[in-house]
Formats: structure tokens, sequence, C-alpha cells
């Protein structure tokens, strides 16, 4: 069912977070705290993991050079999180699931579809599938969401619109156990391909151009369309590999758009994604 919620600046006042140096830390520590808080009325003896990284291992699955772990990988070498990769652009070789605490699916320019030139695309959805049937920590971002969308039984599909550049999405209703996300974010979007929702996912955020732009399954599974992880480097990365995609339409910028954005941008769906990476690993063991 449904739950309304409060939004973040109440909560923020309700547990006394007025210390908080500037809105991106509280809503990243407000966040946490929600997590730990379901958790804790959900299942007042399940162990709450307060590391926060040390000892965790995470396994990239990486499809081109150019889209690379932008924000994230800060945020887990200031955990010391081990950091493992498969790079198919190179190999498609996969690791043994044991050990690996949260498996990272990246973004790229292939599709999810493209099995008969790309057959590595098969084994690496039975990969998220059976990660995700052993209840790993699993962060899909644009082509990674996609992926794990059509591993759980989705369709892939060409979007009615192609979206690239900084545009809004808007956050669903909150289930009690879903990820709460701000109502209203501009973030980075390069996608031309959208997704059924898996079943039983919790649909979290859509956009005027994409209806489902972010989901969840579980407590361990998030699949987003758009880039949280996104940096100043990273954009220019993307943009000098697939400017050819710029091409003038509705939901298209141009370069100078794209580029024509504040740090606090940045900052802002940087704080996000490192909310949603505490979100998914605060409760492993």
């Amino acid at each position: 069912m449904r739950h309304a919620g409060r939004s973040l600046p109440a909560l923020h006042e309700s547990v006394g977070l007025s210390e908080c140096r500037n809105e991106n830390e509280t809503r990243v520590t407000v966040l946490v705290l929600c997590r730990m808080l379901f958790l804790s009325f959900r299942h007042p003896f399940y162990p709450i993991n307060l590391r926060f990284g040390p000892g965790m291992h995470v396994h990239v699955l990486q499809h081109v050079p150019f889209e690379g772990l932008g924000s994230i990988e800060e945020w887990l070498l200031q955990r010391n999180m081990s950091i493992s990769y498969t790079r198919l652009f190179e190999s498609d070789q996969f690791p043994s699931l044991d050990g690996i605490d949260l498996i990272i699916a990246l973004g790229g320019p292939m599709s999810v579809n493209d099995e008969a030139s790309l057959p590595w695309l098969c084994a690496e959805k039975r990969f998220i599938a059976e990660a995700i049937a052993e209840h790993k920590a699993v962060l899909g971002i644009c082509l990674g969401s996609q992926l794990i969308a059509n591993a759980l039984g989705a369709k892939v599909y060409p979007a009615a619109e192609k979206e690239i550049g900084w545009f809004p999405i808007v956050a669903e209703p909150a289930m009690l156990d879903g990820l709460a996300f701000p109502a209203r974010v501009d973030v980075f979007h390069w996608h031309g391909e959208t997704f059924d929702l898996p079943e039983g996912a919790i649909h979290l955020a859509s956009s005027a151009a994409c209806r489902n732009q972010a989901f969840q399954v579980g407590s361990r599974v998030i699949g987003l369309q758009f880039h949280l992880e996104t940096t100043p480097d990273s954009a220019n990365s993307i943009i000098l590999h697939c400017g050819d995609e710029l091409v003038p339409q509705r939901y298209v910028q141009s370069e100078a758009e794209l580029r024509n954005v504040s740090h606090g941008n940045y900052v802002e769906i940087n704080a996000l994604m490192a909310a949603i990476l505490e979100y998914l690993v605060c409760d492993i063991d």
C-alpha cells in the first residue's frame, strides 16, 4: 500500500539534523537514516551494518572504456571497499558470486537486445539474475538498469523519444519499504531505450520523456535509467564519444547546454548517488 510520508525537509526537522552543513548532506543523511529506521521497525533483530564498507567487495560490469564509475569510485575507495571488474570490451569472463557484496552494472551505447552481435549479453544477464537470486546488492545505471529489468523478464525497447541532457525526474509516491527520492531533481540522461518494470518492482521515479526512470526490487536491487554518478570529466567523455547522437529533438540538448551547468548540479546528483549506495549496503552482513 502507498504511504504518503513526509517531505525531506520535514524529516530533517524531526530527526534533528540542523547541524548538517548543507542541503545535499541533509538529503544523504536523511535517506540513510530512513533506511535504517525501516529495517529497525520491520526487523527488530535485523543486524544493521554500520561499517558501510570496510571488507566489502564490489564487482563492476563495465561495457565501454568511456563510461566508468564516476563519483562512485571515490565513494568506494573512501570506504576501503575492494573493487574488481569485468570489462566486457576486453573479456566476457564473469567471476564467481562468492564473496561479492555489491554488483554495479554501468551504462553503454549498446542495447540489451544486441545478443546476436554481442553474445556476452546473454551471459551477463544470467550473471545478474543469479546475483539477484542470491540476494546480492545490485545497482544498474542506464544500460545496467535495462539489463536488470531484462534479466528479470521485462521487455526493453526503443523509447518514444530519446532523452539526452539535464532534465528533471519526479519521485513516485513512496512505498513504506521503498527508497524515497527527492520530489524533483535535475539529473543527467543519455538513453534512447526504455523498459517495462519487472514483476514485483517498486516504481521510484519518472520524467516527462520516460515513465520508468527508476525502480527497486526488494531492498537490494535498484535500477536507474539516468546517471547520478556523472562528473564533469565523465560527462565530457561521453560527449566526446557519443556526440553524434546530439541531433536536435524535444528532449535532446545541445553540447553547449550539456556543458553549461553549474558545479552544484554535479554535487547534488553525486550526493543522491551516495545516498542510494548507502541504502543498498547498510544491511549487508
